[in-house]
């Protein structure tokens, strides 16, 4: 069986790095793009090379997410394509720790995933079609010191993540969780001199994220580790 054809993709949690070079690869691909932002004040140059529609959004709000589903499906159309970008994180000694600060990391990386997994599964079940992908991270899969409040939430994520793949895949859903085990290379954040390929390409990472979408769904991948071929693991 070929792969599946993708029409539109929602992208939350957008901004310079990995969601924009998702962006990017997903528009190349022929899919039409809808950004997904707290604040979209600084997505006028991606969605001016790419031809993404902007949305302002705080994932971590039933109502805003809702809001967000039908006026994206308004505009491109009902997402077939929903890949969950989102994360805060907060770091300290565990007592000191802002229970605020806490309950926000877990709000917006799981909670959010959820709220915007539930809304793109209604509109992907009847057809039996869609992929809806969440980005990890080393946290998922282990839980580092002064860092309690994210590998809560990377934990949960990919908890959500194993679950809707053996609910919804058996209906035709690609339900697959990114494990991005390294730092990400940006403009702010440069690779070390003395240590080349040490940081993850964004770009190289999207076109995993790509390749994924593309896999027959006789062999479908459900987690995806990335990590740079010169990172401890």
């Amino acid at each position: 069986m070929s792969a599946p054809a993708y029409k539109t993709a929602l992208i939350v949690g957008a901004g310079s790095g990995l969601s924009a070079s998702l962006a990017r690869q997903l528009s190349k691909a022929g899919l039409k793009v809808a950004l997904a932002s707290r604040s979209t004040d600084d997505l006028a140059a991606l969605v001016a090379e790419t031809g993404a529609k902007p949305f302002a959004c705080d994932a971590s709000q039933p109502d805003q997410v809702e809001r967000l589903f039908a006026e994206v499906e308004a505009a491109v159309g009902a997402p077939d394509v929903a890949i969950y970008n989102a994360s805060f994180r907060t770091r300290g000694p565990f007592i000191e720790l802002a229970p605020g600060d806490v309950e926000k990391a877990v709000a917006v990386t799981a909670f959010g995933a959820f709220l915007v997994a539930q809304q793109a599964a209604k509109r992907m079940l009847p057809n039996r079609h869609g992929a809806i992908f969440f980005t990890g991270a080393s946290a998922s899969v282990k839980g580092y010191a002064k860092s309690a409040p994210f590998a809560m939430a990377k934990f949960a994520l990919r908890g959500l993540s194993q679950s809707l793949a053996r609910e919804l895949q058996p209906q035709g859903i690609h339900v697959a969780h990114f494990v991005i085990d390294g730092g990400i290379r940006s403009d702010r954040r440069p690779v070390p001199a003395d240590r080349p390929d040490s940081l993850l390409d964004p770009d190289a990472i999207a076109q995993s994220y790509l390749d994924v979408l593309r896999q027959p769904r006789s062999a479908w991948s459900t987690e995806v580790e990335l990590r740079p071929w010169v990172e401890n693991f």
